[in-house]
Formats: C-alpha cells, sequence, structure tokens
C-alpha cells in the first residue's frame, strides 16, 4: 500500500520536490562537522542555485560562498553574498564579467592553474584598474584540473599574480573521493588534500609569496575530514540535497536525501513488469552515477508520494518524458499495484543534474501538515 500526500494534489507532473526538515538537517551536520575541527565552511551554491536556500546557508545570508557559473556569482551578489569563489577555471572572456561583479561591491575571487591564466588575469587586472584575486587550483589526486604541489611553475604563477594581481591563496579538490567508499576512504582523501594543498601554500610562503586562504574540500571528504592544520577553509555543495550517489558510497542514508521528483503512473506494460510514468531523463537527467557502485539504482529510486521507499523497485529506463519502472534485477519483490494516475517520488542520481532540470522547487515544510511552499531556482551559465 502505497501513501499519498493531498498536498501534491494541484502539483503538474514531473515537479522537483525539497524536504525541508532533512534539508535543514543535511545543513546543521556538515556546519557542526567543521566548526567542531575548528574551521570555516564555504557552502557551495553550485547544486541549489536558489536565494531562499541560499540564505539558509550562509553566515548572515553575506557569505562565504563557492560558485561554478558566473550567473550563480551575479544573482547571489545581488542579493548581498559579498565573498565569493568561482571555482572553475578562468577564461580570458569572463574577467570583464568578474571586474563587474567586484565593483558592485562583492569580493569575487577566481581559480587557474596555468602561466597563461595567470597572464590573463594579470593583464586585465592592469587594464580594469583593479587587482582581481586568484586562487592557484592545486592537483591533490590527479582527478581534473590543477598544479602539483611540486611543480616549479607554481611559483611562476604566483609571482605574476602577486606583481599584477592579487595572490589570494590556494583551492583543491579530491574529486577521485567519489571513487571510494567509507568514511576512512573519505578521510584518507581530505589528508591528501590538506597535504596538498598545505605543501602548496608553503612552498608560496617560503618564497616570499603571500597565501591567505588555503581551501579544500569535497562533500565526502568534507564529512570525513578530521585534521584541519594548515587549512583556512573546506568546500561542498551537494550535502544540501545528498543524493543516491552519495548515499551509495557511504556519505548519506537514503533517508537523508531531501530532494525527489514528483511523477505520475501513465501506463502499464503488464507482460514486461513495467510502470510507465512521465518523468523521463528530461526530468530525472541521464545521470547514472550509481551504475559502477555496488548497488545499481538505474535512473533513480522509487518512493510514494508521501517520500517512503518502495522496496527495490527502480527506474530502469528513461526515455525523453518517459520513466520505465521495474522491480530490481535480481531481486524477488513483487511489483505493487500502481494504477493510472498515481503519484510517486523519485530520489535522484545526481542531486546537481536533476534539480538542474526546473525553475522551482515545491517545498514540503518542516512544520507537519504546513502548506508547501514554492521557491524559485535559476540556471545558465
Amino acid at each position: 500500500m502505497t501513501i499519498s500526500d493531498s498536498r501534491f494534489d494541484a502539483l503538474e507532473t514531473p515537479s522537483l520536490i525539497v524536504d525541508e526538515q532533512r534539508m535543514t538537517r543535511n545543513i546543521s551536520r556538515l556546519a557542526d562537522h567543521i566548526k567542531i575541527k575548528g574551521g570555516t565552511l564555504r557552502p557551495h551554491l553550485k547544486t541549489v542555485k536558489s536565494t531562499e536556500i541560499a540564505k539558509r546557508l550562509l553566515t548572515d545570508g553575506t557569505g562565504p560562498a563557492t560558485v561554478s557559473t558566473l550567473a550563480e556569482a551575479e544573482v547571489f551578489a545581488e542579493m548581498g553574498v559579498r565573498d565569493i569563489t568561482y571555482a572553475v577555471g578562468i577564461t580570458p572572456q569572463k574577467l570583464d564579467r568578474v571586474s563587474a561583479i567586484r565593483a558592485r561591491g562583492c569580493d569575487l575571487s577566481v581559480i587557474l592553474d596555468s602561466v597563461a591564466q595567470a597572464q590573463a588575469v594579470a593583464d586585465a587586472s592592469e587594464r580594469l584598474g583593479q587587482r582581481i584575486p586568484a586562487l592557484i587550483e592545486i592537483d591533490c589526486d590527479g582527478h581534473r584540473s590543477g598544479v602539483a604541489p611540486e611543480d616549479p611553475v607554481l611559483l611562476e604563477i604566483g609571482r605574476i599574480l602577486a606583481d599584477s594581481a592579487e595572490l589570494r591563496g590556494v583551492l583543491t579538490h579530491a574529486g577521485e573521493s567519489y571513487e571510494v567508499s567509507g568514511k576512512k576512504a573519505h578521510a584518507d582523501f581530505a589528508e591528501m588534500e590538506r597535504m596538498g594543498a598545505a605543501r602548496a601554500a608553503d612552498r608560496l610562503r617560503a618564497a616570499g609569496l603571500p597565501c591567505p586562504v588555503v581551501s579544500i574540500g569535497s562533500t565526502p571528504t568534507a564529512h570525513a575530514v578530521e585534521n584541519l592544520d594548515g587549512v583556512t577553509e573546506v568546500r561542498a555543495g551537494v550535502y544540501v540535497f545528498f543524493d543516491l550517489v552519495q548515499a551509495g558510497i557511504g556519505v548519506c542514508d537514503v533517508d537523508d536525501i531531501a530532494l525527489s521528483v514528483l511523477t505520475t503512473v501513465l501506463g502499464h506494460q503488464h507482460d514486461k513488469g513495467w510502470i510507465i510514468t512521465d518523468a523521463g531523463w528530461m526530468a530525472m537527467s541521464r545521470d547514472r552515477g550509481t551504475a559502477a557502485q555496488d548497488v545499481d539504482q538505474g535512473y533513480g529510486l522509487v518512493c510514494d508520494e508521501a517520500g517512503k521507499v518502495l522496496p527495490d523497485l527502480i527506474v530502469i529506463k528513461a526515455n525523453q518524458e518517459h520513466g520505465i519502472i521495474a522491480v530490481r534485477p535480481g531481486s524477488t519483490a513483487p511489483l505493487p499495484d500502481l494504477p493510472l494516475g498515481t503519484r510517486l517520488r523519485i530520489l535522484p542520481n545526481h542531486a546537481c543534474a536533476t534539480a538542474a532540470q526546473y525553475g522551482a522547487y515545491h517545498v514540503v515544510p518542516a512544520v507537519p501538515g504546513a502548506d508547501l511552499k514554492t521557491w524559485p531556482r535559476f540556471g545558465g551559465w
């Protein structure tokens, strides 16, 4: 038997649902952990892209914050956030836009990992008459971008920034922490982040260069970090909602996932054991981040309308506007009777990718029985 929630009756499907109680619990959990460890948290707003949620994440609503697009920086600066790191490698074409955001009173910094980028920031600083702050991205695990802590180019980049722009510090991200499971493994990656960033900072300072900021973080490592010696801040983002990928690597439980997609049963293929819904990959995204994990959750884990997980029921296939629900391969669980018009909620693999499909969150309030709230969400770059 599935449980319904009449508050969703007026919503068209697919719709994006947030459980405010779970979200608030997730926010407090990481904030408390970093505070106990003596660190400063710089939340990443790329997942939420919402001023309402940012107010709940940031100290006094003003920062510090991390973003992944200049559109985010613009919206949050307009809202009053005064300390933002744009944590995607900068390109020359974006520097005038960075300067314009800074001119409105927001201390926006950029990141880079090459001499060419550093020179572009230096040139723009001289042309625009303002020293644009930049952090040097450090490669701590070979995941993506960054300068190795021992690479001689680190000091060359640092000197260019210190001479003609502003060398704000160093930043690293252990993206490979998503490939391991369990708190011990994530703690090891957190220490790798710390050591790599701290070593790079030490080299810059030994060369007579400033390094006030030493920034580390990912959602898995932020929750597992034990030692913040030499670190000034920790970044994380998807923890606000969590998702099936994070549950699959042991950062959270399925019960912590605060984001879901409301969908409606539109048909059946009884001979195949399929239930068809109106939430395809346009609603869920194509992200299959659990496919390589111990438990493959397909395109999402199925819950009833009230958010209770239905045992071993997943979205096994997704077309553009059709989701195909079935019992997980290998399971002996029965296929539940879900008639035409039944409302369900799907927990996503990757909260960032799923949320990106929508223009608003429909929020189930923390107060039991209270009316739904709607919080706008934005996108773009």
